[in-house]
C-alpha cells in the first residue's frame, strides 16, 4: 500500500513539474507573468524546506542522507543539485546520453517507451520487466 501511495505522490509531482515546464515553453507573456507570480514563491519555499532538512549538523554531516552506519558529509547530493540548478544554472555542463552510461540510457529508453509517470513497482523499473 505504501508503495502505491508513494508512486501516486511521485506521479503527482512529476505531472506538476511537466505542466510548469510546458507553460514555460508555450505560454504567452501575460500567462508567464501570472504563473511566475504564483509558482515562484511556492517553488522557492519548497527548495528552502528541502535544503533545511539537509543542513549539515555540527560534525558537517547531512542528517537526512546519513545513516547510523554511513555518514554523508556535506555538501550532500541535494545541496549539489541545488547549487547546479539555482546558482550555476546554464553554466553547469550537461551530460549527453552517450556519456551517462548504459544504465542511464536503458532508463531513458524505458521512460520514452512507457511514459515517465507509468505506475510500475520499483523492481519492474530497475529490472526493466514488462
Amino acid at each position: 500500500m505504501d508503495q502505491i501511495l508513494g508512486q501516486v505522490l511521485r506521479n503527482a509531482v512529476w505531472e506538476r513539474l511537466d505542466m510548469l515546464a510546458d507553460l514555460a515553453n508555450r505560454a504567452d507573456a501575460a500567462s508567464l507573468v501570472s504563473v511566475a507570480r504564483s509558482e515562484l514563491p511556492r517553488l522557492t519555499e519548497g527548495w528552502r524546506a528541502m535544503l533545511k532538512a539537509h543542513e549539515p549538523d555540527e560534525r558537517g554531516d547531512c542528517p537526512t542522507c546519513s545513516t547510523r552506519w554511513h555518514r554523508c558529509k556535506a555538501p550532500c547530493s541535494v545541496w549539489q543539485v541545488a547549487h547546479e540548478h539555482l546558482v550555476a544554472g546554464g553554466l553547469a555542463p550537461q551530460q549527453d546520453l552517450r556519456k551517462r552510461g548504459r544504465r542511464a540510457a536503458r532508463v531513458a529508453e524505458q521512460v520514452a517507451s512507457t511514459g515517465r509517470h507509468a505506475l510500475v513497482t520499483p523492481r519492474q523499473a530497475v529490472a526493466g520487466a514488462p
